[in-house]
């Protein structure tokens, strides 16, 4: 069945499952295969539950007329994607880097939110089988999308372009993420610019932290619009003006008619970033500038990204959902420079550094050396590994022990920065 055949199914069934746990009368089933599973496995309860359509790539897993036999199921659901986005042909912003990508989604989504019906990646359905699911979810009521791009290894970023074909691109920032898959600092620098190398190649626009100096070198032949907070000569700069609880910032620049402050649920001050960023995106889809101010002001984080929790007379603040180098220094500075008396650390190992892990994680830990702490506490195998450079701290090899310690404590009037990889849910500590 060809491409142009498959949309028309799809125009009639729109919505696309590849789980059987979610499928709702009239959908399709897409039966993608896995490491761990192959979709084509459960064609027929699909089927059973309601599902329209099954789309295989297994010819032994055909039930009837209802399923499509194609060549590979991946491969079809993103050249459907494809063929669908180009149909619509609406404007996309694309947003990858290493830090920050999801909170500048969700701030942009805000912002353009108060002139355009905007679409914006839901949660992290930012990869490979991610993307295409959700430029699946447009229609023709959407006026404008924001799709994040997440890739680990070389050349996905450029497939991921490829499938959504953006008219706009962002690339928050190039630090250390993903080492192992990329092979180092100027691997993650490459990988991020095949955005760039897109864009130049259709002609599209940026978006440019120029404060970055790996992004500078890479904007030439590309038309830009350009935001810092060392610039005042950019299209949108910003400077701090309060730190904490929360950041405050004023913006001006030479897409503002004046400068405007903005008040933000943000911790960190990396995070002007990202606010900067949606600004800039904001003017140059002519959102006003009063709207883009209450469209930031009104975020507040959720799912451990600097997420701001009281209970009692305590205060949490997790930064946990993810780690790398990069941004965990920069969360300990903002943390140290914290106003409260009793601050603890609790962080967990940072993952995908690959032969680099153990000398990031010694980087960190010599990095905190100097600062005071009324405690401090690491886990994780590569933190525990280099517990000799910090002895005053507690040290343990996994995250449910680092929780025993802090249950046997009695915490008050107490600030806690918690912050590690995923899949060390540092968050479970304080639950």
């Amino acid at each position: 069945m060809g491409i142009k055949e498959l949309h028309e199914i799809f125009s009639r069934h729109s919505y696309v499952c590849n789980d059987t746990r979610k499928i709702s009368e009239g959908c399709i089933y897409w039966a993608i295969r896995g490491e761990r599973f192959d979709g084509n496995v459960f064609t027929k309860e699909a089927l059973e539950k309601g599902a329209a359509f099954a789309v295989i790539d297994n010819p032994e897993y055909y039930v009837d007329n209802r399923c499509i036999l194609v060549d590979n199921c991946l491969v079809a659901l993103q050249d459907l994607a494809s063929y669908h986005r180009v149909q619509l042909g609406l404007p996309i912003i694309a947003i990858g880097g290493s830090n920050g990508k999801t909170t500048t989604k969700e701030l942009a989504w805000r912002v353009l939110s108060q002139k355009h019906k905007t679409f914006a990646t839901p949660g992290n359905f930012n990869n490979h089988i991610g993307l295409p699911l959700s430029l699946l979810q447009l229609d023709k009521t959407y006026e404008i999308a924001i799709l994040e791009l997440g890739a680990n290894h070389l050349n996905e970023t450029r497939e991921l372009a490829e499938i959504c074909k953006p008219d706009m691109g962002l690339v928050t920032n190039i630090g250390k993420d993903h080492l192992d898959g990329f092979g180092g600092i100027e691997g993650v620098e490459r990988a991020n610019m095949e955005l760039y190398d897109y864009l130049r190649e259709y002609g599209g626009l940026v978006f440019a932290n120029i404060d970055d100096t790996r992004i500078v070198k890479h904007l030439h032949g590309l038309k830009t619009v350009q935001y810092s907070i060392e610039d005042s000569k950019a299209d949108v700069f910003g400077k701090i003006i309060t730190r904490f609880p929360f950041m405050e910032a004023e913006i001006s620049g030479k897409m503002l008619e004046k400068p405007v402050t903005v008040g933000s649920h943000l911790f960190g001050t990396f995070h002007l970033y990202n606010i900067l960023a949606a600004f800039a995106i904001g003017l140059y889809q002519g959102v006003d500038e009063k709207a883009i101010k209450a469209a930031i002001e009104s975020y507040i984080p959720q799912n451990n990204r600097s997420q701001v929790i009281k209970k009692g007379t305590n205060t949490y603040i997790l930064d946990a959902y993810n780690a790398n180098p990069s941004s965990m220094q920069g969360a300990v500075a903002d943390f140290m420079d914290y106003p409260a008396h009793n601050k603890v650390l609790l962080l967990g190992d940072m993952f995908e550094l690959g032969e680099e892990s153990i000398a990031e994680h010694e980087a960190v830990l010599k990095m905190i050396k100097p600062y005071v702490f009324k405690e401090m506490a690491f886990a994780g195998k590569d933190f525990y590994a280099c517990k000799d450079l910090l002895p005053s701290a507690y040290f343990f090899q996994t995250t449910d022990k680092m929780k025993e310690w802090y249950k046997s404590k009695n915490w008050e009037n107490t600030v806690f920065l918690l912050k590690g990889s995923r899949g060390m849910k540092v968050e479970e500590v304080v639950v």
